[in-house]
């Protein structure tokens, strides 16, 4: 599975309107999604923190 901000457990949306996506885990916020500054950063890897978010069951 390849890691997407969204379904990540340390994406955060911040009030930062310059910067409005953070990731908990790397401590940043950034204007564009953390996966892409990741990606930029390490050529041919992808986000070593990525962890899936726990799917809420509803009754």
């Amino acid at each position: 599975m390849k890691p997407t901000c969204h379904k990540c457990l340390h994406y955060h949306i911040t009030w930062d309107k310059d910067r409005p996506h953070g990731c908990l885990a790397l401590r940043f916020k950034s204007r564009r999604l953390p996966i892409e500054a990741v990606r930029a950063s390490t050529p041919g890897m992808d986000c070593q923190m990525f962890s899936e978010k726990k799917k809420k069951v509803r009754r």
